[in-house]
């Protein structure tokens, strides 16, 4: 492992995602130097101030920004401003200089000609780039810049959402990589990814795809924005914002800087077509409809005759606004109900109305996708898995829903509906394979398509997952599980809705505290869900009340 020691942190670039990349330094304890461009025909003699008044701006209304880029508004004293032109000179005390410039090549490529005058041999250099080849913007630097020069992909806002890409070119230093990977993972809180130089990296290039590919479907089957938001938020697993909402927030403009990037540049993707741009996006890409950062997107919001406000949602038909409209689906009434992701997965794919159709095209099409994206942008499957989890907020990665659903079963029906899958899942299903994942001795392991065979994934001898030993079940009820662990250690995990404690999950802490005292060492209670407990069951209480006990 790498002995550095960083110290201080230097942004290039003050817009949206370089406040807020230091604003998250910042809030770990470190001094950050931002800085960037001077304003436009400034006077020579002008103040600090006045000469830096295009990153001071930016930082200020980066803290006014919600969600809050920092936890403490006085970590913003860790930041000090300035200028490309003043101050670049600063950045020598340095450990690690992150560009965040605007998306254009030659632009970047002139920053990093300057960086190369001031650096201390040994410097880290890294590229927030999402789309542009990491190796490009090395050219002409020398070797000690190219052996610590590397991507480092955060999404946006850096606080909250965990994935960190580190895409390294064929001169960076592996040591430089594994310190990247430690040092996002153990101070930045990330969960690190390393991916290859490809058009979008991983999980823009998935994520993309899956909105794209869903934008398909939904004109295929004729569903509406509403709809689709119902059918491809929390029920499978994805978050909230859904499709539709999610592009207003990102930025329709953005989504489609994505799209095209990866329709133009990826000549050999087989479904590079699904990139395409549609009309209607294109028109309101002219219209500067593009989501929240311009008032109105898919969505907007208006003020009611009575002053009360009120979301509308776009009619893609007419290209205007109207009331939105409660969707009604026979398959997602029915499947609501059930906990269990992968049990709902399962039942949203058979339903026999639209929303069945729907959901049988979308995974279909996603599968197909990921497929043949192996070995392009990855060599491992969990890297995939682990990029959308937490760049796309997904409950589970593509690879497992696949498992969810049945990796032999959903193939077969995949070939029957005209998808084709990647010449390597022929393989592994021939060979008796029936899983992308599965369990031994409480470890989690991958299938590795290079050697096919299961690896442990990297850094699981760190933890334990309760659910890694359901094969050690000691005792359960329909609330809860005791698990023996080893060491003469049990584990109890409950999965109540919201982790709430009722009567079962009481008689699990008793049980199992009673099994401890008489046979084993010691016993750990946790859970995997998002949230430990709720607290206490309130209709069990009610109920209690109610009958006086």
């Amino acid at each position: 492992m790498s002995t550095r020691n960083l110290k201080k942190i230097a942004v290039l670039g003050s817009g949206v995602m370089g406040s807020r990349i230091a604003a998250h330094f910042a809030g770990i304890g470190l001094p950050v130097l931002l800085l960037d461009i001077l304003p436009k025909d400034i006077s020579p003699d002008a103040k600090p101030a006045e000469r830096n008044k295009i990153v001071n701006d930016a930082l200020a209304a980066a803290l006014k920004s919600n969600p809050s880029p920092v936890y403490d508004k006085n970590v913003i004293k860790k930041i000090s401003t300035g200028n490309f032109t003043d101050n670049m000179k600063d950045i020598a005390s340095a450990d690690w200089i992150i560009e965040v410039v605007v998306e254009r090549l030659d632009i970047k490529q002139s920053v990093f000609a300057e960086v190369e005058k001031y650096r201390r041999p040994g410097t880290l250099v890294t590229s927030n780039t999402s789309g542009i080849p990491i190796h490009l913007m090395a050219e002409g630097r020398s070797d000690d810049f190219k052996k610590h020069f590397c991507g480092t992909h955060f999404f946006n806002p850096p606080r909250y959402l965990r994935l960190m890409e580190i895409i390294p070119t064929p001169f960076t230093d592996p040591e430089v990589v594994s310190f990247l990977m430690h040092y996002g993972d153990l101070y930045l809180g990330k969960t690190t990814v390393l991916c290859k130089d490809t058009p979008a990296f991983i999980a823009n290039r998935i994520g993309v795809f899956g909105m794209m590919a869903i934008m398909n479907s939904m004109e295929k089957l004729s569903l509406s924005i509403d709809e689709i938001d119902a059918l491809t938020g929390p029920v499978i697993g994805r978050p909230k914002s859904a499709t539709f909402r999610t592009a207003d927030v990102v930025g329709i403009d953005t989504l489609v800087k994505v799209a095209k990037g990866v329709h133009d540049n990826c000549p050999d993707d087989e479904a590079k077509e699904i990139f395409a741009i549609p009309a209607w996006l294109n028109k309101m890409i002219e219209n500067n409809w593009l989501g929240d950062k311009t008032g109105q997107g898919f969505f907007k919001k208006i003020k009611t005759a009575d002053g009360a406000k009120d979301i509308q949602v776009l009619n893609l038909q007419t290209m205007e606004y109207e009331a939105r409209k409660k969707p009604k689906f026979a398959t997602l009434e029915a499947a609501k109900p059930i906990e269990d992701l992968a049990s709902r997965l399962k039942a949203l794919s058979a339903g026999q109305d639209k929303a069945g159709e729907f959901y049988r095209q979308f995974h279909y099409a996603l599968f197909s996708y990921i497929s043949n994206r192996i070995p392009e942008i990855s060599d491992e499957i969990y890297r995939v898995d682990d990029a959308m989890m937490a760049g796309f907020g997904w409950e589970i990665g593509a690879f497992e829903s696949w498992d969810a659903l049945g990796l032999v079963k959903t193939t077969e029906a995949m070939k029957a509906a005209g998808y084709k899958v990647a010449g390597w899942i022929d393989d592994m299903i021939a060979k008796g394979i029936k899983s992308f994942y599965k369990v031994e001795n409480g470890k989690r392991l991958c299938y590795d398509v290079s050697s096919q065979s299961y690896k442990a994934l990297p850094g699981a001898e760190a933890f334990i997952v309760m659910k890694n030993f359901a094969n050690e079940t000691v005792w359960k009820n329909s609330a809860c599980r005791t698990y023996h662990l080893g060491d003469d250690v049990l584990g109890l995990e409950w999965y109540t809705k919201m982790g709430s404690i009722g009567g079962e999950v009481l008689e699990g802490i008793q049980k199992s505290i009673g099994l401890a005292e008489e046979k084993y060492k010691g016993l750990v209670i946790a859970n995997e869900g998002p949230n430990f407990s709720a607290g206490a069951n309130v209709g069990m209480i009610f109920m209690l009340a109610i009958t006086g006990l």
